[in-house]
């Protein structure tokens, strides 16, 4: 059905009052000229007459609200236009206390399926691709802002300020304490005694030579040989002692390392330690060049991934945006406790910005003159404020046979 404008209702619904009431005015000369041949015509003037008395009555009332009446500065007329101002502000005021409450919009916003909604509109190919592009589209923007050096400061100043308040002895005593029940101390400590004795077999050459090379000149080669061997024996020895269970090197080493968890929980000294490296670890201009260079690499490879249409990056991005909209469809619980979190913050977000809300109202019909305010008023309820001088007009007109009817009634009497 078309639209239609509410000034061409305006107009017509006022021409039909009006008509009407021109209509009752011409009755009533035609039903007086008429009545002395013709006395049931009395009924029709009192009909007419008292028409025209509630007709001219509302006419009167209706206009009053928007204008003077005929021009002329009647009191108490033209009341919206005088008025302006104190509309707007109580007009506000009854947004504020009326709708913009914390029950009313909690109550509006209860049966709304915010998440759903979210949900069916991201699982759309479109509407996905959308979100993708807009996200990865942020990406060159957000990497060109930030400065090489600017990264590694702020990564340095990151973990220094989120470690700040951390105690890290009693953290990392926690971490070997979980280590050692679960005996991955024991599983390390043979890697690497694993990874020490090939490495000595890997490299018995290099070691030769350089016993060669340290060794006097007058010394024969033979007993050089001879104590490269015993070297290797011997420290083959100590290897297998270490990985030995049962053997001394290996108590030895539980014993140190439950003594250091003995250490980082109670001894305020490791604590101290462990911090002072981390500082200096941390303002190292090693640490600080490293970070530069896996943040160039890292930018790098986001701005190339994100530079084509079809890109790997958008792809996933986007089928990110999908799986997670279908997650959410099909998850019942959890679209309950996003739903509860989304009213909740918008419900608080529309309750204590209402001030602002009601302001901009206010503002607005602030700026409009008092004819504009009055304009739109009347555009918008004056359509039923004519059909009251139609009806007011109607209504008039039968009470007047009423009272006609008893004048005549007390007469015959």
């Amino acid at each position: 059905m078309p639209h239609r404008d509410p000034r061409q209702r305006l107009r017509r619904i006022r021409l039909i009052a009006t008509c009407l009431l021109a209509a009752m005015a011409a009755l009533f000369v035609a039903a007086r000229l008429l009545q002395p041949g013709y006395p049931w015509l009395g009924f029709v003037a009192a009909f007419a007459e008292a028409a025209m008395v509630g007709g001219l009555a509302d006419w009167f009332a209706v206009t009053a609200l928007f204008r003077h009446p005929l021009g002329l500065p009647i009191p108490h007329t033209a009341i919206i236009p005088r008025n302006k101002d104190r509309i707007g502000a109580n007009i506000a005021e009854f947004l504020e206390h009326n709708f913009i409450t914390p029950d009313v919009v909690r109550s509006e916003l209860q049966d709304i399926d915010l998440a759903g909604v979210a949900a069916r509109w991201l699982a759309d190919e479109a509407n996905s691709r959308a979100v993708a592009e807009r996200i990865v589209g942020t990406i060159p923007a957000v990497l060109n802002m930030v400065e090489d050096r600017d990264a590694a400061a702020f990564v340095g100043g990151a973990l220094s300020s989120s470690l700040k308040d951390v105690r890290l002895a009693p953290v990392l005593a926690q971490v070997l304490t979980v280590l050692v029940s679960g005996r991955q101390h024991v599983r390390l400590l043979q890697k690497v005694l694993g990874l020490v004795a090939h490495a000595l077999e890997e490299n018995r050459g290099y070691i030769r030579q350089k016993v060669h090379e340290h060794s006097p000149k007058w010394i024969p080669r033979m007993v050089d040989e001879k104590f490269f061997e015993r070297l290797m024996d011997g420290i083959g020895s100590i290897l297998d002692d270490m990985a030995n269970e049962d053997g001394a090197w290996r108590q030895r080493f539980q014993l140190l390392v439950e003594e250091l968890i003995d250490n980082l929980q109670h001894s305020p000294e490791y604590e101290d330690k462990l911090r002072a490296l981390l500082t200096r670890g941390l303002e190292h201009p090693l640490f600080r060049a490293y970070v530069a260079e896996v943040w160039t690499d890292l930018r790098e490879r986001l701005l190339n991934a994100g530079a084509s249409p079809e890109s790997r990056l958008l792809l996933r991005v986007q089928d990110a945006v999908r799986i997670f909209a279908n997650a959410l469809a099909q998850n019942e619980p959890v679209r309950i406790k996003l739903n509860d979190w989304l009213k909740g913050f918008a419900a608080e977000a529309i309750v204590e910005r209402r001030g602002l809300i009601v302001a901009v109202v206010q503002k607005v019909i602030d700026k409009w003159d008092a004819e504009t305010v009055s304009a739109k008023l009347e555009q918008q309820v004056g359509s039923d404020l004519q059909f009251i001088r139609i009806s007011g007009t109607l209504v008039g007109g039968v009470v007047g046979v009423l009272l006609y009817s008893v004048s005549l009634l007390l007469g015959a009497h």
